[in-house]
């Protein structure tokens, strides 16, 4: 069963998980990604166990959405 999870961390910030077993992603490469603005603003996604994992600062939330959204339409679009 897939499940999306979305949790606070107490840095503040989010974090994310997409599980991509049985998906048309579960295959697919994901280059991790960091990027740290400052304290506050930062975000981490990666893929690891066929599971997409973004955590980022409280105001980080949409970025993290987006980089999940923009990397599957790019796996489908192949």
């Amino acid at each position: 069963m897939q499940q999306i999870k979305i949790d606070t961390i107490d840095n503040p910030g989010w974090f994310i998980r997409i599980d991509l077993l049985e998906t048309s992603l579960e295959n697919e490469i994901f280059n991790r990604i960091q990027i740290e603005r400052t304290e506050t603003d930062w975000l981490i996604c990666r893929v690891e166990d066929h599971t997409f994992m973004g955590s980022g600062g409280v105001f980080n939330l949409d970025e993290i959405i987006e980089v999940f959204k923009n990397w599957a339409i790019s796996c489908i679009q192949k």
